[in-house]
């Protein structure tokens, strides 16, 4: 069963070109897919508590993936993280994805940083087109970043990412008679990040800040030996705001919304009629055939269905997390996808702890539909190591 689920994951990626529109509940589907989906995965628990969101939460060891910015104003010296995500765990228990990052403030305005994400496929065994086996292979992905991240004024912050992309799914196998070989890809990030305390409320103190990171900006993926059929990989918008009230010098309680949205071309819609190169010709909706640039460009209008459609395109996570003392965190939150554009809709829960350099958090994912989501049933886990904490002589500038 394995061996075909990962089968038809490859035949999505390399011939995606397909002539058909699905519809669910009386609306026709059109879902953005891309290669190397797992640079879209959250990496780590605390995130996972808040709905998967984190663009403008406060800075941590885990903070590549959410807004590299939020490094330059990170409190402490040095500090890194591991993550373990269980993937599809109701059908089987050896896909997973791990998570390494760290970070290292230079001086009082910036910070270097870097991580790895690794996904593993498990033990897959392959077979022939009679079904004979051919091997037993470990397909896996992983991705290596680094930042550099530089306070601007005494509120806003910067950084640039770069991110090199490993994704060996077929182990170089024929694959419906296509010779097929890792893919390989190099991206970068950019991002902002603005926080500053205000006086909105009478009774307490708060912190407001916003966050905005572009990131995946790289080049396209090929899995094909002939190195023609190239896919986007998942370029993403992700902004948002965040709000902290510090209700007494015991309790905080904060919340904030990530708004995404992919920057890559929308499928369009296809006559059932060919052009006389072979390709179908298109009804509604632009060709999607183009650089990653000119991609970025027009995936904001695009969509076959017009506006509205390109609305559906944007999803949500909200998240909220309460803090006792700096020591104990309870969190929540809701992802919102629309129904046309992959229909992900859960609940998350969260639990935090810290005790003085060591950190752990734990998520739970709830799904609110009746698609399977991989990540259901699923406890996820961080571990957090912040050394030199309280070193004042290294905190970013107010």
């Amino acid at each position: 069963m394995r061996q075909k689920i990962l089968i038809l994951l490859i035949a999505t990626v390399l011939f995606s070109n397909v002539n058909a529109q699905i519809e669910k509940n009386g609306q026709q589907l059109n879902t953005i897919t891309t290669a190397v989906p797992l640079l879209m995965i959250g990496p780590d628990a605390r995130a996972g508590g808040m709905g998967d969101g984190g663009v403008a939460s406060s800075a941590d060891a885990n903070s590549m993936h959410w807004n590299p910015a939020k490094y330059a104003k990170i409190a402490d010296d040095m500090g890194f993280a591991l993550s373990y995500t269980p993937w599809l765990r109701n059908l089987v228990n050896d896909i997973n994805l791990a998570y390494v990052s760290f970070y290292k403030r230079i001086n009082p305005m910036s910070t270097f940083a870097a991580s790895l994400r690794y996904f593993s496929l498990g033990e897959i065994t392959f077979t022939n087109n009679v079904g004979d086996p051919i091997g037993t292979y470990k397909p896996n992905e992983f991705a290596i970043d680094a930042t550099y991240a530089r306070v601007l004024t005494d509120k806003l912050s910067i950084a640039v990412a770069g991110r090199f992309i490993y994704s060996n799914l077929t182990q170089g196998q024929f694959v419906q008679g296509v010779e097929t070989k890792p893919g390989t890809s190099v991206a970068a990030d950019i991002a902002l990040y603005w926080e500053d305390d205000v006086d909105w409320f009478k009774t307490m103190d708060a912190q407001f800040a916003w966050g905005i990171n572009i990131s995946n900006m790289g080049s396209k993926i090929s899995y094909s030996g002939t190195n023609i059929e190239k896919d986007f990989i998942p370029t993403n918008l992700r902004i948002g705001p965040r709000l902290t009230l510090e209700l007494d010098d015991y309790n905080s309680l904060s919340f904030q919304v990530d708004i995404n949205k992919l920057l890559v071309p929308t499928p369009p819609i296809y006559s059932d009629s060919t052009n006389p190169d072979g390709t179908y010709i298109i009804e509604k909706g632009m060709d999607p055939n183009v650089g990653p640039i000119q991609g970025m460009i027009q995936s904001w209008y695009d969509a076959p269905g017009g506006f509205s459609e390109e609305m559906r395109e944007f999803s949500f996570a909200f998240g909220t997390e309460y803090w006792y003392t700096d020591v104990l965190a309870l969190r929540g939150g809701f992802f919102y996808e629309d129904l046309t554009k992959g229909n992900r809709k859960y609940a998350t829960l969260g639990v935090g702890l810290r005790y003085n350099v060591f950190g752990l958090d734990f998520s739970y994912l709830i799904p609110v539909t009746q698609d399977q989501n991989p990540l259901q049933n699923t406890l996820r886990f961080s571990l957090l190591f912040d050394l030199g904490k309280g070193n004042k002589n290294t905190a970013p500038p107010k």
